[in-house]
């Protein structure tokens, strides 16, 4: 085995412990009923002045067998972001803001409407805004800011334009 196989190996197994360790009430304690509930009011009152729609997914760990094959975060992101069926929505404006705890990492996937008119660079500000936050150990208000920075966003780009149905459920998912 080379030394840059082991070092691979490592990170594997190192990565695989981390998730293994990460219990639902490590969850639980990071995202409480509270912080959940407050999440889910801040997205409802921000649909009502965009036509996006943002959904709030926090996992504890990957699936072993995902972390042994190297899924990514964006990977796991991209994938929560179609088993949820974020992409559907009326005027292809959906966004998942997902927030991985073992990896202590956060991704936004947006749909192709959205994410011809907001760049790369921006959703990775809100992710940042949540990671230092988590940092600090204050998940309430890191959760809060970034919805309030995905609805601003969505405000500035795609402002409502009357009444229209909830597409999805506003709600975080916690898995």
């Amino acid at each position: 085995m080379t030394q840059e196989t082991a070092a691979s190996f490592g990170q594997r197994l190192g990565r695989v412990l981390r998730h293994w360790r990460s219990t639902k009430a490590d969850a639980r304690r990071a995202f409480p009923d509270a912080t959940l509930e407050a999440v889910a009011q801040a997205i409802t009152a921000g649909e009502r002045t965009h036509r996006g729609e943002v959904r709030f997914i926090v996992e504890k760990a990957l699936p072993a067998d995902e972390i042994w094959d190297g899924v990514t975060n964006r990977q796991r992101a991209l994938a929560l972001f179609a088993d949820y069926g974020v992409w559907d929505t009326e005027d292809n404006c959906g966004v998942l803001i997902y927030v991985n705890l073992a990896d202590h990492k956060v991704d936004i996937v947006a749909d192709r409407g959205i994410d011809r008119k907001i760049d790369t660079g921006t959703w990775q500000t809100v992710c940042r805004t949540m990671t230092d936050g988590f940092r600090r150990g204050d998940f309430h208000q890191a959760a809060l800011a970034a919805v309030e920075q995905v609805n601003s966003l969505l405000r500035e780009h795609f402002p409502a334009d009357g009444e229209r149905p909830n597409e999805l459920p506003d709600h975080p998912i916690m898995l």
